[in-house]
């Protein structure tokens, strides 16, 4: 349903139920998971070709959240995940959506994924050697130029991040 629709929110979210619940049927070892994981990254990265579509955007950040210690077990796609691993992912993926930026500067997804991505980067890392606050401070005027509606949210989350 994915192939013929990016926008079809209901299959990337019965995607995300499904992904996690046939590798535990299957007792998928670590090395399976990890590379479904990393198809799994590379199907959202060609769908957020399109990044005003927001579809795309919260599969992604499922596969984001599937690597922070929080989530439930049973809602993972890599079991084992340490520091490392999560460290590897989000400079991956802030990464290809930077390269984003130049071409989708209207987009507030692209933004807001960047601060979001760059907080548990941050929370991970304890420090800013990848993502300068700079940087934090530009996407977070861009989305307040972009989203309006929004703007104490945004107000919120800059006095959370110290920007």
């Amino acid at each position: 349903m994915i192939r013929s629709d990016l926008s079809n929110f209901s299959a990337w979210h019965n995607r995300s139920k499904l992904i996690p619940r046939l590798l535990d049927e299957r007792q998928a070892d670590e090395k399976a998971r990890r590379k479904m994981l990393d198809s799994e990254f590379e199907l959202a990265q060609n769908a957020l070709l399109d990044p005003v579509d927001q579809s795309p955007w919260f599969y992604h950040q499922f596969l984001i959240s599937t690597l922070l210690p929080s989530t439930a077990r049973e809602a993972r796609i890599v079991q084992d995940v340490d520091n490392a691993m999560r460290l590897h992912y989000l400079e991956q993926e802030i990464t290809a959506i930077k390269e984003m930026v130049e071409d989708s500067a209207d987009c507030k997804w692209v933004y807001q994924a960047l601060l979001l991505y760059s907080e548990m980067y941050l929370d991970v890392e304890a420090g800013n050697k990848f993502i300068t606050t700079s940087e934090m401070q530009d996407w977070l005027r861009a989305l307040q130029k972009l989203d309006t509606l929004r703007k104490r949210k945004w107000d919120d989350w800059a006095a959370k991040l110290g920007l």
